[in-house]
């Protein structure tokens, strides 16, 4: 879950950052939830040469006593600008609570795109399975059912050869050519 407050942004939800945002003269409030597997993105007009700060903090929701758990070691943030051509302006990986900032060099339309880094936590904080998590979950259990299957294979073929190897043995002492 993020909390981002960044300059030239709308402000919406709490009432602290609210307060925040009129503190700092020209700078507005942002606070969102986002899931772990989502990615929100942001577009806002920035003129050219300014300055984007941005503040965020991750946090885990606990389902089972309904509280945001403290920040996770492990748990970060992706960041990603691009400017109005396209080009990318920032992408980098964040921890779990820090800032980042980059600069406009050309006026217009900026897009501003947040997702976590988290694959492994949802699983320790109640959440749900992710696609990476849930695909290496059933390549676990598709190799352990190969893996018995050709244990079970194997031990098939060593028997088989075991009674005909006695079947054989029994019919040539029958007819007494051994």
């Amino acid at each position: 879950m993020a909390g981002v407050w960044a300059g030239r942004r709308r402000a919406m939800g709490l009432l602290a950052l609210l307060l925040i945002a009129l503190c700092a003269p020209g700078a507005r409030g942002l606070y969102f939830h986002i899931g772990e597997t989502e990615k929100r993105c942001f577009i806002e007009e920035i003129p050219d040469e300014t300055m984007v700060i941005g503040n965020y903090r991750t946090q885990m929701w606990d389902k089972q006593k309904e509280i945001f758990l403290p920040s996770t070691p492990g748990l970060g943030m992706h960041v990603e600008v691009k400017d109005p051509e396209g080009k990318v302006v920032l992408s980098r990986q964040y921890g779990s609570e820090g800032r980042f900032t980059f600069t406009s060099h050309t006026p217009g339309d900026h897009q501003i795109c947040l997702h976590s880094n988290s694959t492994r936590m949802a699983l320790f904080a109640g959440g749900r399975l992710y696609r990476e998590e849930r695909f290496r979950l059933i390549s676990e259990s598709t190799n352990q059912r190969v893996l018995w299957w050709s244990i079970a294979q194997t031990a098939i073929l060593i028997l088989t050869g075991i009674w005909q190897m006695r079947h054989l043995k029994s019919f040539f002492e029958a007819k007494k050519l051994v």
